[in-house]
């Protein structure tokens, strides 16, 4: 039940503190520049054995570097104009992109900035040496680290010549579809640093035991189309195939690179429409000569340009798509002649319609967003390679399959009969079980939503799955289902959900190999599920729900099918602890055995782990530690190494230092929530407060701030000037999203004011998107904040019920129904709903100033919903600006628009909360102007 706002003082209040170790001898003071330069790692790269780690450093604003180390020697290197490193399975080499400089892309014209093309950096990590090439479109090694591809944009076309004339047109003037166009390819044995060249190659393909690569040559103006394989162990090019009119589409090779398979198709008709063929080799010649055979099309299915193909790992099965037809695209009808002026049909053919039909299984705007991926929609099918049988898995009733590597049996999915409810009730499929050798499909699971992963078992024998609270395990040789969990207290439902919807649960883990078992989370443990007995057993015996930490297994090697576990076998254990924000380390015996490894109030990060190898990647940060990366074995990461250094960075700064807040609103809810203060803060000094959320915010505790120019308050840039930033959690309560927010937010803020730390007078809150609609609707409910910004927020429910999310096509009516916005009825079935819970209607009651901001390209809020708000504030007199950002998307793209933004943020809560002068485009607005093109 929700209480009056006035009520919300009374609330109880409690704070704890975090022991940090703020930075407080620092004098530079942070500005915008310092921010735009100030870098960033992505994710990191480790070699296959653990040796060679990589990872990009990106500033802001700037040109990207690359840090490469050697793990074994600790030697570095530094590459800088370097970005996406990829590196060897030996760790022995990494090759990233050379990217072209920002200041070239900056001062070039839109047409300049088509001919930039980024060029390879090649690093020998032994002798240091690094080469450089230019123009290339893609590369990458093969898994033995014997060879690197390198393929290359097209050659620049040649200029006029010095008298005006045109260059003499000769074959490679003829037009090739874009589809069709080969490029230079490079093949770089690494032992010797020889190379081979190609031209005219489409595409490629290594195989994984490192004999050698297939290779797709096409050049279409010459009328040349050929598959050539390159035999590494006897340095030797052999011609697979060659023809005057097929073109040569995608390839594969078995592990082993005993078969080649590829598909053609005739080289004179448009790719769109192109029809392909099978065709697979036996590359185990005899005197000298392939065995070839094509794969007939069907009357039922044949094959397009995007029917990808793949052999399993045991070389036996090769799995490809296909589409029941191909057809050439539509043409637009063409006035050629006298008559066609007056030709009805002609003149109709040109019309600009799309029709919208209440039966429609996606309305028009979705359809349109997934018209391109239904283009390259194929139904997978498989080959049995020794009887070259091809069976179809895939089809018009079961769309999707997910291929595995263990088993003979697929899940496969649709979601064809609840296309239409999408609107209004979110996403739902059918679940079935395919048998891959007869292509049996068996539906297992009706309506299940389509966000819930139910986990098929190594060899397809079992099916674990969550429903309404419970864990099931299906049976799949009986077709029997059990529920596992009854009777087990805690349940397994997702404990936190505020949602008009269905709770989920929070997955599964792996799978012993034997298909002995599963893992299976509940919100805070571990379970082990018997797939004999069906007996739960609590691996981390409770400690979770006890202490409040949620433990997952973390860790594993990622590489084809899902990671499998033995019966014995020791896992590592990230735990988040829900009291302390912090994460921890822990080792699990599934045989028994729990123990923790590492205690630091920091957050963690599992970022990568050497397939090959024990080697652990991994970040730890607080918001005064940057998360630089650690090296440990995988289950030894209390012994880790640092391997970066970034959090010199913030040396120089007066950093700051987050803690933790305890509060409880006026329903008696406990609350959490981060307040981060200034290095320089003495006890009891009042501070100007902005408040920044959106629904859980508390787990940011440990959180480094992010260093970034965009549509949020930069934390690091407001706490340096004496700033005080709150994170408050939100807990919503469905029907009433905007009353709840505001309960959380008011009692939050009057926690700090009776901290002594809040400037009661000096408090601003910051929202976008749901938290921008949150911020908006709070202005019409308190007067606690002296000044608001809202990004794209939703002002009138009953308006946007029925808008388009333009990003995705989607209707919006189901983010009410189901989802985020948490009204539950429809807008006809409780239209007060929507209007008590829209700001639009209570602008009257607005006494704080506003400004909202929109970019008016918003893919997933209409922009006229700043408008509306726009205009009723403006009707009441209301203090009110309204920033909107042109061509712009829901957030900010363009660098000039998030660095305005960023000032004008600085430049409102300066004016509103310190008292400074307000700037010009505050008080006299600025008007429309065009500027020389």
């Amino acid at each position: 039940m929700l209480v009056k706002l006035s009520n919300l003082a009374a609330a109880i209040l409690v704070t704890t503190s975090l022991s940090t170790i703020p930075v407080v001898n620092a004098a530079k003071p942070l500005t915008l520049p310092d921010i735009m330069q100030f870098e960033s790692l992505a994710k990191p790269i480790i070699a296959d054995n653990g040796e060679t780690l990589a990872v990009e450093a990106k500033p802001d604003r700037g040109d990207s570097r690359v840090i490469v180390k050697d793990l074994a020697t600790g030697k570095s290197f530094n590459l800088a104009g370097a970005k996406k490193p990829k590196v060897s399975a030996d760790g022995r080499y990494v090759a990233m992109v050379k990217a072209v400089p920002l200041l070239e892309k900056e001062k070039a014209s839109e047409k300049e900035k088509k001919k930039l093309k980024s060029g390879l950096i090649l690093l020998d990590t032994q002798t240091g040496k690094q080469e450089v090439f230019e123009r290339v479109k893609s590369f990458s090694f093969n898994e033995t680290a014997s060879h690197l591809a390198i393929h290359f944009e097209k050659p620049e076309q040649a200029k006029k010549s010095k008298d005006g004339g045109k260059p003499k047109k000769d074959e490679s003037s003829i037009k090739v579809d874009k589809f069709d166009k080969g490029h230079p390819l490079r093949l770089i044995t690494l032992a010797d640093d020889s190379v081979t060249n190609f031209d005219n190659v489409t595409s490629f393909y290594f195989d994984k035991l490192g004999h050698g690569v297939a290779i797709a040559v096409n050049d279409s103006a010459t009328k040349q189309h050929q598959v050539i394989r390159v035999d590494f162990k006897a340095n030797q090019q052999t011609q697979i195939f060659t023809s005057t009119d097929l073109q040569i589409g995608n390839l594969a090779l078995t592990d082993d690179g005993n078969w080649l398979a590829f598909t053609t198709g005739q080289a004179d008709e448009k790719p769109y429409g192109r029809e392909y063929k099978l065709n697979l080799v036996d590359l185990n010649s005899k005197n000298g000569s392939f065995s070839l055979t094509s794969i007939p099309n069907t009357k039922e299915w044949t094959l397009n340009r995007y029917s990808k193909l793949s052999f399993s790992d045991d070389n036996n099965r090769l799995f490809f798509g296909r589409v029941p037809e191909v057809n050439q695209q539509l043409t637009i009808a063409k006035v050629t002649e006298q008559k066609d002026l007056l030709d009805a049909d002609v003149i109709t053919g040109q019309r600009n319609l799309r029709v919208w039909n209440g039966e429609d299984p996606l309305i028009k705007p979705n359809e349109v967003k997934h018209y391109k991926d239904e283009l390259k929609r194929t139904y997978l099918a498989v080959l049995d390679v020794a009887n070259q049988s091809v069976t179809q898995l895939a089809d018009s009733n079961v769309l999707d399959v997910e291929r595995r590597e263990q088993s003979m049996r697929f899940l496969g999915s649709s979601d064809l009969k609840y296309r239409k409810m999408i609107t209004w009730a979110g996403f739902y499929r059918d679940v079935f079980l395919v048998d891959s050798r007869t292509g049996t499909q068996t539906q297992v699971l009706t309506q299940y939503p389509s966000y819930w992963a139910p986990s098929l078992s190594p060899k397809g024998n079992y099916i674990a799955y969550y429903q309404h609270g419970n864990i099931y395990l299906y049976n799949v040789e009986t077709g029997t289902r059990k529920n596992v969990s009854k009777g087990i207290e805690t349940g397994f439902a997702n404990e936190d959900h505020d949602y008009p919807s269905n709770a989920p649960g929070y997955g599964f883990g792996p799978w012993l190999t034997d298909e002995n078992a599963v893992l299976v989370n509940d919100k805070f443990d571990v379970w082990k599920l018997d797939t004999h007995s069906g007996k739960m057993t609590n691996l981390t015996r409770g400690k979770g729900r006890k202490q409040g930490i949620q433990f997952r297994v973390t860790g594993l090697v990622k590489d084809g099918d899902p990671a499998t576990l033995t019966v014995g076998q020791k896992v590592l254990l990230k735990g988040y602890n829900e009291r302390s924000k912090s994460d921890d380390f822990y080792q699990l015996n599934l045989a028994g055995g729990f123990k923790q490894l590492t205690s630091e109030p920091v957050k963690m990060k599992v970022l990568a782990r050497s397939k090959k190898a024990d080697t652990l990647v991994y970040s730890k940060e607080r918001y005064d530690q940057f998360p630089d990366l650690y090296t440990s074995s995988y289950l030894a990461p209390q012994k880790a190494t640092q391997q970066t250094d970034l959090n010199q960075q913030i040396k120089p700064y007066q950093w700051g230092n987050a803690e933790l807040v305890h509060w409880t609103n006026g329903d008696g809810k406990p609350l959490d929530g981060v307040l981060i203060k200034p290095a320089s803060y003495k006890q009891g000094q009042r501070l100007p407060v902005l408040v920044y959320f959106y629904r859980f915010m508390s787990d940011r505790l440990h959180s480094f701030p992010q260093m970034k120019i965009n549509h949020r308050p930069n934390f690091a840039w407001f706490v340096e000037n004496g700033y005080a930033i709150f994170l408050p959690d939100i807990r919503f309560e469905v029907g009433y999203p905007g009353l709840s927010s505001v309960q959380a937010l008011t009692s939050g803020v009057q926690h700090l004011i009776d901290l002594g730390v809040a400037d009661p007078d000096a408090i601003g809150i910051q929202g976008h998107s749901w938290a921008g609609y949150q911020s908006a609707f709070a202005a019409t409910q308190t007067n606690i904040f002296k000044a608001i910004i809202t990004g794209a927020p939703v002002s009138n429910m009953t308006s946007a019920y029925s808008g388009i999310r333009h990003g995705s096509g989607l209707a919006r009516q189901f983010q009410y129904e189901t989802g985020q916005s948490r009204i539950g009825p429809s807008l006809y079935e409780a239209p007060q709903k929507y209007i008590e819970n829209s700001p639009i209607f209570y602008v009257d009651r607005i006494k704080t100033p506003m400004m909202i901001m929109f970019g008016d390209k918003d893919d997933a809020v209409p922009w006229e919903q700043g408008v509306e708000l726009y205009l009723a504030m403006r009707r009441a007199g209301k203090d009110v600006v309204f920033l909107q950002y042109q061509d712009e998307p829901h957030h900010l793209k363009k660098y000039p628009n998030k660095l305005d933004y960023t000032i004008k943020m600085k430049q409102y809560f300066d004016h509103y909360l310190k008292g400074e002068p307000a700037p010009e485009w505050l008080t006299k607005g600025e008007a429309y102007y065009e500027y020389q093109k």
